[in-house]
C-alpha cells in the first residue's frame, strides 16, 4: 500500500520507518542533529509548499531518505489506517 504524503509524493507503507511530529521532535538535539546530517547528504526531500509539520523517514536503497510534509502526523496516520 502506499501513503500520500502531499505535493503528489507518495511512498510504499512498507519503507515507512517513523513518521515524526516536527514541533514536538526537534527539541531532542539527536534529532536536530540527524536532520542536519540528513540534509548536508542530500537525503531531505521537501514535499510540502508550506511549513513542515512532520517529518517522515523511509527505508530506501542505500539508506534512508526523509521527507518534509505539511500534513500533520496524526493525518498521516489516518491515512494510512485506510489502506
Amino acid at each position: 500500500m502506499y501513503l500520500h504524503l502531499g505535493q503528489d509524493t507518495v511512498v510504499d507503507t512498507r519503507r515507512v520507518i517513523g513518521v515524526f511530529d516536527l514541533d514536538n521532535s526537534t527539541v531532542s538535539k539527536h534529532t536536530r542533529a540527524f536532520l542536519t546530517r540528513a540534509q548536508q547528504e542530500g537525503r531531505v526531500v521537501n514535499v510540502s509548499s508550506e511549513l513542515p509539520k512532520s517529518f517522515i523517514v523511509c527505508a530506501e536503497a542505500g539508506g534512508q531518505k526523509v521527507y518534509l510534509s505539511q500534513l500533520a502526523p496524526a493525518t498521516l496516520l489516518k491515512r494510512s489506517r485506510y489502506l
